[in-house]
């Protein structure tokens, strides 16, 4: 299922210099942040907002594809949302339930393999049925990766990884010795994952709220004004343009 906020002609002329034929990111990360925001501007509900920029995602995922993007990753739900009200935790519990119910057959049709990421302990049976079903219908597919944070939280990444590399320490399938940061992020959610290039926030806000905060060490990042439900695969693709002019050293010198 595509979302076209634009006519072919449109998308055809934005799309003729892609990304690829420069130095572009190859993981990209995004904080969908703004839906609230958006939302309340419009005399509407939060949630409201929430149904409009899951919209937005499957324009950004679509557009990857064109931008030479072979993996995304999408900060859908935190470790801190559920502090929210009950009202709008349990309406974004539906629409991650509605979602994956009325993207899938798209998404495999598409070759889009999705992979979700965070700790399902707080999660409801049905949905984490329907999480499983999608990561396996979608196992085979080969175009892009998306990848879905959902009850995740970095801290709560690491802390897991740590207790899952402790407890391989005291069972004798690890020596301490050989605890590196080599080592950690294979006991990570996204240890099949390269890290990411470049993380995106929505919104104004210019935090990285405890997201991929291991993986993200060296990652570029874009903190941009627009709100997630008005983030078009236009803006996506400028931003991607910048990341090719950008130096990436990694600590080091350039000669």
């Amino acid at each position: 299922m595509r979302v076209e906020t634009q006519g072919p002609e449109a998308k055809a002329e934005r799309m003729t210099k892609p990304i690829r034929d420069t130095q572009g990111p190859r993981h990209v990360a995004i904080i969908m942040d703004g839906n609230g925001r958006w939302a309340t501007q419009r005399g509407r509900p939060r949630l409201f907002g929430h149904h409009a920029g899951a919209k937005r995602v499957r324009e950004v995922v679509d557009a990857c594809p064109d931008f030479g993007v072979k993996y995304v990753t999408i900060f859908a739900f935190s470790t801190e949302n559920w502090k929210r009200t009950q009202v709008e935790v349990a309406g974004l519990m539906s629409l991650f339930r509605r979602y994956i119910t009325s993207e899938a057959r798209a998404l495999r049709k598409e070759n889009v393999r999705v992979r979700f990421i965070g700790d399902r302990v707080r999660l409801d049976d049905k949905l984490i049925n329907l999480m499983d079903e999608l990561e396996l219908m979608t196992a085979d597919c080969t175009g892009v990766n998306l990848t879905i944070a959902l009850n995740y939280g970095g801290r709560d990444e690491v802390a897991r990884a740590t207790r899952r590399l402790a407890q391989d320490v005291a069972d004798g399938r690890l020596r301490p010795e050989d605890v590196n940061e080599e080592t950690l992020p294979k006991y990570l959610d996204t240890y099949v994952l390269p890290d990411p290039d470049l993380v995106i926030r929505t919104s104004g806000e210019a935090r990285i709220s405890n997201f991929l905060l291991w993986q993200s060490a060296y990652a570029e990042y874009e903190f941009v004004d627009t709100l997630w439900p008005d983030f078009t695969a236009e803006e996506f693709g400028k931003l991607l343009a910048a990341y090719g002019a950008r130096d990436r050293r990694f600590g080091a010198v350039k000669a």
